[in-house]
């Protein structure tokens, strides 16, 4: 087994297990990992498995992450240097949080939750295929129901590493899942619906991954119209991706019935605000709706005690 490790300087404040939590949802979450000290993932980088491991380290005013890498074959430069970039963005190390501190010190529905959960950084998914996948899978089900689809998923068709103690498997590829039989998908519990779907999210960034490349940098009512485009991507699924695939921050799943009910909860609501009502309701949030959404996750994760 190989070994490499480095350090990243994150800007103040930060908590990893609070930004952990924002991205795994649940505790059987078996792609993304918190065992109460570390988070930890298997990446493909440069085409093999690699064990990405991250501890924090100093408070989370002064916070310093430690990352190590574990793969069978010998790390090269490019792989560290594509697993910090992964780990930049999974884990929103990059994002500035004191314009939302400031905004939510002078909303008064928002400024417990914001101190509450202080040094969470907004999540994403590693990739779009990703992000579209979970999409896919949470579609018209239970979030429970939805990550274990996932967790099979990725068990059935991910590449698979081994440490000599155990066996983990990464998110599958595009072209893992095109290669999959449909009976074998459907054997995991996905509907027909939904076979097709994830199908066609596949070919489409395997086809043309230069396109899904440009999502990045188009506006969100085109990055929503591109998405949209796809069998089995409707305007939940499409929010969703721009929030936790893209990292647009001022998106809101508006369909999100979670994200409904949370706010209802938050504000004290007689009734769970539809489409239309939750837009206007978060828009006194702008640009920071959709980094609400994710304090809202870990308050309902905190009253379950999970958090």
């Amino acid at each position: 087994m190989h070994e490499a490790a480095f350090t990243i300087a994150v800007t103040p404040p930060f908590r990893l297990d609070l930004t952990a939590w924002a991205l795994r949802r649940r505790k059987k979450n078996a792609i993304d990992n918190w065992d109460g000290e570390a988070y930890s993932r298997i990446l493909v980088l440069q085409g093999t498995p690699v064990k990405i491991t991250a501890v924090q380290g100093g408070s989370p005013k002064s916070p310093k992450l430690t990352v190590r890498l574990h793969s069978t074959k010998q790390l090269s430069l490019e792989q560290q240097t594509e697993a910090q970039v992964v780990l930049q963005k999974v884990l929103g190390l990059a994002v500035g949080v004191q314009p939302f501190q400031a905004l939510a010190a002078k909303r008064l529905e928002l400024r417990q939750l914001a101190e509450q959960f202080i040094g969470v950084r907004p999540p994403r998914f590693p990739t779009i295929f990703e992000a579209l996948a979970n999409a896919v899978a949470c579609q018209q089900v239970s979030l429970d129901a939805g990550i274990s689809l996932l967790n099979r998923l990725t068990e059935a068709y991910g590449l698979e590493f081994f440490d000599g103690i155990g066996t983990a498997h990464a998110f599958p590829r595009p072209e893992d899942v095109l290669n999959a039989s449909e009976e074998g998908l459907r054997q995991l519990g996905f509907s027909r619906q939904k076979v097709r779907a994830i199908k066609e999210v596949a070919y489409a960034i395997a086809s043309d991954d230069a396109q899904f490349g440009w999502l990045e940098l188009a506006s969100n009512e085109e990055a929503l119209a591109r998405l949209q485009a796809i069998h089995g991507i409707g305007r939940w699924s499409a929010e969703y991706v721009l929030l936790r695939g893209l990292g647009r921050l001022d998106v809101f799943p508006g369909d999100d019935i979670g994200g409904q009910n949370n706010v209802q909860a938050l504000l004290g609501l007689a009734g769970r605000p539809d489409y239309a009502q939750l837009k206007n309701l978060t828009a006194g949030w702008s640009p920071y709706a959709g980094f609400v959404y994710f304090h809202l996750l870990l308050s309902k994760l905190h009253g379950k005690g999970v958090v």
